[in-house]
């Protein structure tokens, strides 16, 4: 028998949805919907094709006790929908400071899922941050409504390298000061 540890990282509710931790049984429906293209290619560390494994390894990155990133499958079983509808996390930067990230399945696009994951964990503030951080690809101004409608303000343009891609892609950068 192997012991797991005992992850610490909160279930944090929000009204359709909540937010918890990876478990390993999402793995499928990792697999299904990172493995879109249309996923992949909004993101900078998802690579197209998926790789076999890809999702798995990313579920055993966001459990470690080590983790730099602290990662929350969108669970909305309480709505009667997936028991995974998308994924958000937050890596640890210095001084209280996090940058989130988040992606939502194509099937519940404009649906507001994305808008509410953010309020939540914005909301709850797991890592007691000051200050997040956040950038969306030029290309995808939802992801970019979601953060200034929840009142991010815009740092500046930049550009990060999309897997997906393989290219370098123009961003706009945000931060919320949660002071």
């Amino acid at each position: 028998m192997k012991l797991e540890p005992v992850d610490r990282q909160p279930v944090i509710a929000a009204e359709r949805f909540d937010l918890r931790p990876l478990r390993r049984s999402d793995a499928g429906l990792i697999t299904l919907y990172a493995g879109d293209e249309r996923v992949a290619c909004n993101t900078t560390s998802i690579p197209h094709p998926l790789p076999p494994g890809a999702a798995e390894a990313f579920i055993v990155r966001g459990r470690a006790t080590d983790r730099a990133e602290d990662v929350w499958a969108i669970d909305a079983t309480k709505s009667a929908e997936a028991e995974l509808v998308g994924v958000i996390g937050l890596t640890r930067m210095e001084r209280d400071q996090s940058e989130i990230g988040y992606w939502v399945a194509p099937a519940f696009w404009n649906t507001g899922i994305a808008r509410e994951a953010v309020a939540a964990l914005l909301a709850a503030n797991p890592l007691d941050n000051r200050t997040i951080f956040a950038s969306v690809f030029q290309d995808n101004p939802a992801s970019a409504r979601v953060l200034t409608n929840l009142g991010f303000r815009y740092l500046g343009d930049a550009e990060s390298f999309c897997v997906a891609r393989n290219a370098k892609v123009p961003t706009w950068t945000y931060s919320l000061k949660l002071d």
